[in-house]
């Protein structure tokens, strides 16, 4: 696990005068790990410990077979979207024996953002199934990986059956600023779905 300077971390002065809590969701290898890293304004935190030869047995690696790490808990980072303004990003892991940790990990969250391989669609769908059945918000993030096949965004959000609300976007997970707008377009889609509930709550009788 890389070690962290406190340093920084930041001080009581310096933090935002709002902090939203946002998730980095999808399946093994899809680059969560990689987007936390290119968009965080800190050094990142990160729980990667090696791929066993154990682990290679129980994780399947069609498709990303060259990945050497995994996340094991979470990893962390933070990003100032505009002055007063920070978001807290927190990775999940994405193997299946890890998923306890979601629970935890999700409690007062805006959004999530759900990072999608179009080589592994189908290793989304437990994020996209657990989202949706917690009414957390979220987008998919289609990370365009060199070689990958190229879909659009209608055929991504067709294959994985998404409501006709939820945002589908590309992004390459390792700039800076494609991974800034996928979380500026979460943040806005999240706020509208925050607003349309509670004025749904208001006008009930």
């Amino acid at each position: 696990m890389d070690s962290v300077d406190p340093a920084h971390l930041g001080t009581a002065q310096d933090e935002p005068d709002m902090a939203l809590k946002i998730l980095i969701a999808g399946g093994f290898g899809a680059g969560k790990t990689t987007l936390v890293g290119a968009v965080s304004e800190i050094r990142p935190l990160r729980t990667e410990e090696d791929l066993s030869e154990l682990g290679k047995t129980v994780d399947d690696t069609c498709g990303v077979d060259r990945k050497a790490t995994t996340t094991v808990a979470m990893d962390f980072g933070r990003i100032t979207i505009r002055a007063g303004l920070s978001l807290y990003l927190f990775g999940t892991p994405g193997q299946d024996r890890f998923w306890f940790l979601w629970d935890d990990l999700s409690e007062g969250a805006l959004g999530a953002v759900v990072l999608a391989d179009t080589r592994r669609l189908a290793d989304c769908f437990p994020a996209v199934d657990y989202f949706e059945n917690r009414r957390v918000p979220f987008l998919v993030a289609v990370n365009c990986f060199p070689g990958a096949s190229s879909y659009g965004a209608d055929d991504v959000s067709r294959a994985l059956d998404l409501d006709s609300g939820t945002p589908v976007v590309l992004c390459d997970a390792r700039d800076r600023d494609s991974g800034k707008e996928v979380l500026i377009r979460l943040v806005e889609h999240a706020g509208r779905m925050h607003t349309a509930r509670l004025l749904d709550t208001v006008s009930r009788p």
